[in-house]
């Protein structure tokens, strides 16, 4: 299994990671920035400058998913581009999109359904778009 490691292109794994990270970044600010803050009941708050943690965090999981999915685009022999997009809408509301919701569902959560919706729609495009990058520069 690990000559799977030797055959994938890890300029498109991380020109993917970075695509995702970039998304994620302007998702969570520009696109839905007063939406999140209020599902996270933070809505009126001052914006905190972020740790390093909360920028390195999700550039390294985002990586760790990267890894996972040209992992399995090889193994599942994921070829062309519809292959590509069908995977990555499997894969992003599947996985990604579902565990964030089932995360975001507990007593901590002001507002887990919008929190659900936001994160899990990010990330459902999120897994379209790796999976894509992917499978074009295979």
């Amino acid at each position: 299994m690990f000559h799977v490691l030797q055959e994938i292109n890890w300029i498109a794994v991380l020109l993917a990671a970075l695509a995702s990270a970039v998304l994620g970044g302007l998702w969570f600010t520009v696109f839905f920035g007063k939406a999140y803050a209020f599902a996270l009941g933070r809505e009126g708050k001052p914006a905190e400058k972020p740790a390093p943690l909360f920028i390195a965090g999700p550039f390294v999981c985002g990586l760790i998913t990267t890894v996972t999915m040209a992992v399995l685009i090889y193994a599942l022999n994921i070829e062309t581009l519809v292959d590509a997009i069908l995977f990555g809408v499997i894969v992003g509301i599947g996985l990604l999109a579902s565990t964030t919701v089932n995360t975001a569902i507990n007593p901590n959560m002001p507002r887990p359904l919008l929190y659900g919706l936001i994160s899990g729609s990010y990330f459902s495009l999120s897994g379209l778009i790796i999976s894509i990058i992917l499978v074009i520069m295979k």
